[in-house]
C-alpha cells in the first residue's frame, strides 16, 4: 500500500500555496512586513514578473511624496482652475535659444499658457518655428493659442548660437534674444526668458535694458532646494562675475534681499556670506571685507557667514558669493541627484527581491533627483538689470520652460521692479 500523501487532506488552494517556490514565499513575507500592500502582494505572488508590475503601480500611486512649489502657490492658482484673460501678463521668450530650440521651447510655452496666467510673445525665425511645430504635432495648439491672443509670433533674424561670443549681440541686431529684450524695454512684455547662450543673454540685457543705478555688475541668482521643500535658498552669483570686489557682493546681497522678500514672500530674508567658517575672522581678503560691509548694512538682515554644508540647511534665505565659487557650487549640486540615485540603486538588494524593491522606490528616487537638480527648477534670474530676465538651462525642454516661465511671472507680478527702483533712488 503506497504511503499516504501528506497533502491529500488539503484543499487544492492550500496545496498550491505549499508548492510555491521558497523564494516567492520569502518575498511575500518581506512585503507583508515592510509595506502596507498585503492584498496586492497576494496577487503578485503568482510570479516574480507579476510582483514587479504591481510594485511599480503601487510606487506610482501610493509612495510618491508631495513636493510643495512656493512659486506656484504665490501665483494663487492651480492647474485645475480656469485662468481669466484679464489676469494674464505678457512674457517675451527667446524662441531660438537653447540646444533643442525652437520646438521644445514652443511646447513649453504652450504648456505654460495652459497652466499659468500669462501670454507669450514668442520671438524666433518664423519658418523654423512653424516647421518645428509641425514636426512635434503642435500646429493646432499653436493656432488655437494665437486665435485666443495668448501667443504671438514675432519674427526675428539669424539667431545667436550657443557657441557664439557674447559680442555677437552687437553684430546680430535682429537676433531673437535682442528683439525679446526690446519688448521688455518698450513695455510690451514684463519679463524675458531665454535658454540660449548665457553670455549673450547677459550682454543683451546690459546693452538693451541697462544696469540699475548703483549696481556695478548684474548677478545670476539660482534657487537651490533645501531640506524644506517649501523653502528654497537664493544663491548669487552663480556664474556672471568670476572676479568680484567686496562692493559687488554687497550689491548682490541687496538684490537678493529684494527678490527673496517680494517673490518668495520671506518677511525678513536671512542673508549669508559663503565662507570657510562661521567666525568673523575666517576667509580670504574678499570675504573679510565683504563681511564688514554686510554687517554694517541696515537695509538687510545679515545672518553671518555660511559654510558650504549650511547652504542647503534652510538656515539662510539668500547666500552671496563670487561667480566662480557659485558656479562650482551650482555644477556640483547638479551632479548630486544622479550620483545619489546611482548609490541608492547599488545598495538595493540583488536578485528578485531587489528588482521588486526598486519598482517600489523608482518614483521616489526620481523625485529626489529632481529636487536636487537645479536644471529641474527651470532657470536662474539675472538680477541687477532694469527688467525681469530669466536664464534657462541650455538643455531645457518643455517642463523646464514651464518652470522658468513660472519664475518669470512671479518676479514680474510681485513688485520686484518697484522695489528695485526704490533701491536706485537710495543710491542717488
Amino acid at each position: 500500500m503506497p504511503p499516504k500523501d501528506p497533502d491529500s487532506s488539503r484543499t487544492p488552494e492550500s496545496r498550491s500555496k505549499s508548492n510555491r517556490p521558497r523564494a516567492i514565499r520569502r518575498l511575500v513575507i518581506w512585503y507583508r512586513r515592510n509595506a502596507a500592500v498585503t492584498s496586492l502582494v497576494d496577487t503578485a505572488t503568482s510570479s516574480a514578473s507579476a510582483a514587479g508590475t504591481v510594485a511599480g503601480s503601487v510606487a506610482n500611486s501610493m509612495l510618491q511624496p508631495l513636493v510643495f512649489d512656493p512659486l506656484r502657490w504665490l501665483q494663487g492658482n492651480t492647474d485645475d482652475e480656469e485662468i481669466q484673460d484679464a489676469d494674464r501678463l505678457w512674457v517675451a521668450v527667446d524662441g531660438m535659444g537653447g540646444d533643442h530650440a525652437p520646438g521644445p521651447i514652443l511646447e513649453g510655452c504652450l504648456e505654460a499658457i495652459d497652466r499659468l496666467p500669462l501670454k507669450v510673445r514668442f520671438v524666433g525665425e518664423t519658418d523654423k518655428v512653424l516647421k518645428a511645430a509641425d514636426a512635434l504635432g503642435l500646429s493646432e495648439r499653436l493656432d488655437q493659442a494665437q486665435a485666443a491672443d495668448h501667443l504671438e509670433l514675432v519674427a526675428s533674424g539669424p539667431s545667436i548660437g550657443m557657441d557664439d561670443e557674447a559680442t555677437a549681440v552687437r553684430r546680430k541686431r535682429n537676433a531673437s534674444i535682442n528683439l525679446a529684450m526690446d519688448l521688455v524695454k518698450k513695455g510690451q512684455a514684463l519679463a524675458v526668458y531665454s535658454a540660449g547662450n548665457s553670455g549673450a543673454m547677459m550682454a543683451s540685457a546690459i546693452f538693451r535694458l541697462g544696469r540699475l543705478k548703483g549696481i556695478d555688475r548684474p548677478a545670476i541668482g539660482a534657487l537651490f532646494p533645501t531640506k524644506d521643500p517649501g523653502q528654497p535658498v537664493l544663491v548669487l552669483d552663480v556664474g556672471a562675475n568670476m572676479d568680484c570686489k567686496p562692493a559687488y557682493l554687497h550689491q548682490f546681497a541687496l538684490l537678493g534681499n529684494i527678490y527673496s522678500r517680494d517673490v518668495l514672500q520671506v518677511e525678513q530674508p536671512r542673508i549669508g556670506l559663503l565662507n570657510i567658517g562661521e567666525e568673523d575672522c575666517k576667509g580670504n581678503d574678499l570675504a573679510l571685507k565683504t563681511h564688514t560691509l554686510l554687517r554694517d548694512e541696515r537695509r538687510l538682515h545679515f545672518a553671518g557667514n555660511c559654510e558650504g554644508r549650511d547652504v542647503l540647511s534652510g538656515a539662510f534665505d539668500v547666500v552671496v558669493c563670487d561667480g566662480f565659487t557659485g558656479n562650482v557650487l551650482l555644477k556640483f549640486l547638479e551632479s548630486v541627484g544622479s550620483v545619489l540615485l546611482g548609490v541608492l540603486r547599488a545598495e538595493l538588494p540583488r536578485g528578485r527581491r531587489g528588482k521588486v524593491g526598486s519598482a517600489f522606490l523608482r518614483s521616489n528616487l526620481r523625485r529626489i533627483k529632481k529636487r536636487l537638480d537645479h536644471a529641474e527648477h527651470g532657470g536662474a534670474l539675472l538680477l541687477g538689470v532694469n527688467g525681469v530676465a530669466v536664464i534657462g538651462h541650455g538643455s531645457s525642454k518643455a517642463l523646464s520652460v514651464v518652470s522658468a516661465l513660472r519664475i518669470a511671472h512671479s518676479a514680474a507680478s510681485h513688485g520686484v521692479m518697484e522695489d528695485l527702483a526704490a533701491l536706485q533712488s537710495s543710491c542717488d
